[in-house]
């Protein structure tokens, strides 16, 4: 049995598992209280070396750091994202990640050159971690022409072939059968490839969504369906809106789910790690629920008054996903404060960055409206 209480093929393993019961709790990494959601120790992926300070499973010290960065990259980028949108100089829509950094991190951390990346609206994180110049995705932001799509798509539509990103997506659970097909394609071509699809706890009810199951489960797909859970879809609560637990959607296709905690980058990548390769492995699609929190609104023109102030303060510092991460790099000697303020101020530098040649970059010629409509054949 795997996360989720569903059955799946057994396969020898050199780590042990665990068998604990659901009255027993998540252990807080790095002594910071992180939220349990009601899951399972048993769902946390365990490790040989773990930390002489927290007992957290701790990769080695330069990893870390490359999370911290990443993280901090993401969140710096978003910060900036919502002032240039407050100064009118991003139109349309605009989701911001900050909060959820430590998802897309510890996933694309367990994937490989060649695997593929398919996500919903609140994307500018997934391009960033996939490796994506940030001054390509400011650009798109503010529609100008060194955006990644020459600034005709604006936050929610930007892709990149080379880094494996296929989107950005605007509808609704739209980039489900994408991924699916993506992932059709990895199979297909025999190339060895895991498609990993993002989508929200608000697209889960969709019925596209589980048209998409169905294939994957019936073609053993190598996709992992990653379902970002901030607990709020577009203003509503996941408990008013979805019956049972999201993890569990695919237990009708024979699709294992594991609930996953998304506020810690070490638990994200140590189970994506786990069913990335457990799919790779040719036993088809698996679902990871990953127990998130968004800090800002579902968009910039959202005042988030379905939450308290205080319910977002009390997840901002007893559970935040970098201060958690800076806490264990210091505990356990892997870095000095200076060395993180370091990070930060090159953080802020690319940053800002973006931010110039964004407002520098001219718009698109108007000649742009009648090209990459159709595919000259």
């Amino acid at each position: 049995m795997r996360g989720g209480g569903i059955a799946v093929p057994s396969r020898s393993r050199s780590r042990s598992r665990s068998n604990a019961t659901p009255s027993i709790r998540i252990p807080a990494w790095g002594r910071i209280p992180t939220p349990t959601f009601g899951l399972q120790e048993a769902n946390v992926i365990k490790t040989t070396r773990r930390s002489e300070t927290t007992g957290a499973p701790v990769p080695p010290g330069g990893e870390l750091l490359r999370y911290y960065r990443e993280m901090l990259l993401i969140r710096r980028f978003e910060e900036k994202a919502g002032q240039l949108y407050g100064m009118g100089l991003i139109g349309g829509f605009c989701h911001l990640y900050i909060g959820q950094e430590a998802v897309v991190t510890g996933v694309q951390a367990a994937l490989r050159p060649g695997d593929s990346v398919i996500t919903s609206y609140r994307d500018h994180g997934h391009m960033l971690a996939c490796g994506m110049d940030a001054k390509g995705v400011m650009a798109e932001l503010t529609g100008r022409r060194g955006g990644y799509s020459k600034g005709k798509g604006g936050s929610m539509h930007m892709f990149s072939r080379e880094k494996g990103f296929f989107g950005g997506h605007g509808i609704v659970g739209g980039q489900v059968p994408l991924g699916t097909g993506l992932a059709f394609a990895h199979k297909y071509r025999k190339d060895g490839g895991v498609c990993t699809t993002y989508l929200g706890d608000g697209a889960v009810n969709q019925g596209q969504v589980y048209e998409s199951f169905n294939m994957a489960a019936l073609w053993k797909l190598p996709v992992v369906y990653i379902i970002e859970n901030n607990k709020y879809a577009m203003g509503t609560a996941q408990e008013r809106a979805s019956a049972g637990e999201l993890h569990q959607r695919g237990a009708a296709y024979g699709i294992p789910g594991h609930q996953v905690n998304g506020m810690n980058v070490l638990d994200v990548k140590a189970a994506a790690d786990e069913w990335v390769n457990w799919v790779r492995e040719g036993n088809g699609p698996v679902i990871l629920e990953m127990k998130t929190y968004r800090y800002r609104g579902h968009s910039m023109s959202d005042p988030a008054k379905y939450r308290t102030k205080e319910e977002v303060e009390k997840m901002r510092t007893e559970s935040d996903p970098i201060d958690q991460l800076k806490k264990l790099l210091l505990d356990d000697g892997h870095a000095t404060e200076e060395a993180l303020k370091e990070i930060d101020r090159e953080v802020k530098a690319i940053v800002s960055e973006s931010a110039e040649f964004a407002q520098q970059s001219p718009e698109p010629d108007p000649s742009e409206l009648w090209t990459d409509v159709l595919l000259d054949a």
